[in-house]
């Protein structure tokens, strides 16, 4: 895939920059909310301007002189996005006029040597536009260029001048247009490594790494390649049970994640190898299952538990003690596969990609008509169901869907078929085709055969 330009936009807090983020990309992806350091992670999405695809990169509020940890982390980010961008947006407020704060995110623009545009949000008075452009001339960026992020004002201006200023990347051929990239979405209870995995995955620090629950707010959606398949990792908020979210930001971070999971193709259910498989895991592997997506278990952490020796993928004692738990604990999902690492040592992670890969396959398999017929008809020959006085009889089986596999059989009467029948016939196909990490759906319809 040819690389499309990268548009960062920059700015200390609450100037606007989600904002103008949604405004560019045309849909709400970054948190909006009249409170400083919402956005904390950069947060990607993709834009199109006149034909042209861009990337445009959401960063956390810069503040300097700041001691909070987390302060630090989000001005590494910016400083990050700065770094990988082709033009900078760097987002001012025409309302609390130039700050402090304002003049020293410019001037780390200023050693970054990148393209700036200087966007001064908010300047809807055009009484006032001579003396606010006046004041953030100063900054030695530019021509200070009045918008609105809200209305869309001088939005277009914005991207013209962003087009004259980055490399046109060349058109993408034919094969290159028709690799579906793999969608991975990292979800797990709050604090148990997800952010710490994407950076074990990227080998750069792509979101806040933090003790303190709860640090990733946004879905963040990273491109990769593994192994010449594009695919795409999608990090989000950790989930929660609803009564602990009090707060309209948590909700919002958490509805985001359960989107997260109805667009992705496979789930990493991480959990924390040192708690074990706690009921919170069951529930959000639960979520993915009634999304309909694949899924694994990714047992991070492992570290604390066995020195990371290079032996990741080698079963030990405690790890066969760890999948007996998993197999006693969470029943019914005894197809989902899973693999230990330690995100800290970025020990396990390709074994981790591969099997993602894996149950990505199982998740998109079909299997023929014929074929499906011939194993549901021995199935049924070897178990014959009676309920209720009728004995079961399947007419025909189909396979109707994949992502997820979705079985269809048309029987004599629905109503009698029990879901522990499904199971069987269930277990017969994964006998043969594994489907290990997806589940399967099943619907049962009547055949509606004629009386003879």
């Amino acid at each position: 895939m040819h690389r499309k330009p990268v548009i960062a936009i920059v700015g200390r807090p609450n100037v606007g920059k989600s904002t103008l983020f949604n405004r560019l990309i045309g849909r709400r992806v970054a948190i909006v909310e009249d409170t400083p350091g919402v956005t904390r992670d950069r947060l990607y999405g993709e834009g199109e301007w006149q034909g042209r695809p861009f990337v445009v990169v959401d960063t956390g509020g810069i503040l300097f002189g700041e001691e909070d940890p987390l302060i630090e982390q989000v001005r590494v980010q910016a400083q990050v996005a700065i770094h990988e961008a082709d033009c900078v947006l760097f987002l001012v407020d025409a309302r609390e006029g130039l700050t402090p704060a304002d003049e020293e995110v410019a001037e780390l623009l200023r050693k970054g040597g990148k393209p700036v545009l200087l966007l001064v949000n908010k300047a809807d008075n055009p009484d006032r536009w001579e003396y606010q452009r006046a004041e953030f001339f100063k900054l030695g960026l530019g021509e200070p260029i009045p918008i609105s992020s809200i209305h869309g004002h001088n939005i277009a201006d914005v991207l013209d001048q962003v087009f004259e200023l980055v490399p046109t990347p060349p058109a993408e051929s034919e094969e290159e247009e028709g690799l579906e990239p793999v969608r991975m979405a990292i979800v797990g209870r709050p604090n148990v490594g997800k952010s710490s995995l994407l950076n074990a995955v990227l080998g750069e620090p792509r979101a806040i790494v933090s003790e303190i629950a709860g640090t990733t707010r946004d879905t963040l959606d990273t491109e990769i390649t593994w192994k010449d398949q594009p695919v795409v990792l999608i990090d989000t908020a950790g989930l929660k049970r609803p009564g602990k979210v009090q707060r309209s930001l948590e909700y919002y971070a958490q509805m985001r994640a359960q989107r997260a999971l109805e667009r992705a193709d496979v789930a990493l259910v991480v959990i924390d190898g040192t708690e074990g498989l706690t009921h919170g895991d069951r529930r959000i592997a639960q979520y993915a299952v009634d999304a309909g997506r694949a899924l694994l278990w990714v047992v991070n952490k492992w570290d604390r538990k066995e020195p990371p020796d290079g032996q990741v993928d080698k079963m030990t004692p405690a790890k066969r003690d760890f999948l007996r738990m998993i197999e006693q604990q969470a029943r019914g999902l005894d197809y989902v596969p899973a693999v230990f690492i330690s995100a800290l040592h970025r020990t396990g992670i390709e074994k981790m990609l591969d099997t993602a890969m894996q149950v990505a396959d199982f998740h998109s398999m079909r299997i023929g008509t014929g074929e499906l017929n011939r194993l549901i008809h021995d199935a049924v020959y070897e178990r014959p169901y009676t309920r209720k006085g009728k004995t079961l009889k399947i007419y025909y089986a189909t396979m109707a869907e994949v992502r997820p596999p979705t079985v269809v059989l048309f029987v004599n009467d629905p109503e009698i078929v029990h879901f522990s029948y499904l199971r069987y016939l269930e277990n017969t196909l994964r006998k043969k085709y594994a489907y290990t990490g997806t589940p399967i759906r099943w619907v049962v319809r009547p055949a509606h055969q004629p009386k003879e």
